[in-house]
């Protein structure tokens, strides 16, 4: 492997894939980061122009196989098992056995309950907690920002800016957001909700 070989050139905070999974990459093309985010970068365009993704209803987005559709369709194109659960524990996230029953969480409850939360803070909530589940074996971060931008588009809010840069790419930008997500893990909120609209 070559020093820019796309499974040893990962950025902070991402979780390297083990052998199994790496297998499962479609593109025979792909043999640096930049090929692979390239890659994924297109399929998200692609998904996101599905007709199903421009107006959906939080109804819809809050349930688990939304959650695994919207990730199949984000990455079908790079992965074999693109919306699909891993099925081993990694470094960070939930046990894997917890997943399915733990992605949307308390999303409802927050959207719905007698003090139902302000919208901005739902969705990044939503997205804290699944970057938190990582129930993927790649493109967790993606997913969960993605799911958030069409929860508040479901809502009628605008989308996050998620620090107006490319958080899949090393940068001072996802430095910030790296160390916004662990202030959160922490339980304190306020460094996320900040860089979201920043």
């Amino acid at each position: 492997m070559s020093t820019d070989d796309w499974r040893l050139n990962n950025p902070s905070g991402s979780t390297p894939l083990d052998d199994e999974d790496a297998l499962g990459l479609k593109p025979s093309w792909v043999s640096t980061r930049g090929d692979l985010n390239a890659a994924e970068q297109a399929n998200i365009h692609k998904a996101l122009m599905l007709q199903k993704w421009q107006s959906p209803t939080s109804t819809y987005l809050l349930d688990d196989l939304t959650m695994r559709r919207l990730h199949r369709d984000m990455f079908c194109d790079v992965w074999t098992w693109a919306g699909t659960y891993r099925i081993r524990d990694t470094n960070i996230g939930f046990a894997w056995e917890r997943i399915s029953t733990s992605v949307v969480g308390n999303t409802r409850a927050w959207l719905e309950g007698d003090q139902a939360m302000p919208t901005d803070e739902i969705a990044y909530r939503l997205h804290h907690q699944l970057v938190c589940i990582h129930p993927f074996p790649n493109g967790n971060g993606r997913h969960a920002r993605e799911a958030a931008d069409l929860l508040l588009k479901s809502l009628g809010s605008s989308p996050f800016s998620w620090g107006g840069g490319r958080l899949e790419v090393a940068s001072s930008i996802r430095d910030r957001y790296i160390t916004a997500l662990r202030s959160a893990d922490a339980g304190d909120f306020t460094p996320l909700a900040d860089f979201v609209r920043s």
